[in-house]
This record gives structure tokens, sequence and C-alpha cells, in this order.
């Protein structure tokens, strides 16, 4: 079984790939993949295994 987690992403004048990337990572680390991204990177969504 899989869960879902949606993030809302707020976009910046500066770094937004940097912390775009920091974020995944972070969330990464707890077993979150990413399955989406809104065109215009607004909403993300990850996924994970839910009996990890």
């Amino acid at each position: 079984m899989k869960e879902y987690k949606v993030i809302s992403w707020k976009m910046s004048f500066t770094n937004n790939n940097e912390r775009l990337e920091e974020t995944l990572n972070q969330h990464a680390v707890s077993g979150w993949r990413l399955v989406h991204i809104s065109e215009h990177s607004t909403r993300i969504v990850l996924e994970r295994d839910k009996n990890r």
C-alpha cells in the first residue's frame, strides 16, 4: 500500500532550484519519492510504501 504527501511550493526570486533540491532530498531520506510536480511548480506530490 502507498501513502502520499502533497507539498505546496512557494516560488521566490532566488535559489529556487537549490531550495527545491534540498526539500526533495530531505523527504527522500524519509523514504518519499517524487511522483509529480505541477506545471507551475506550486504543488509537489510524493509517495512511499506505507508498510516500510
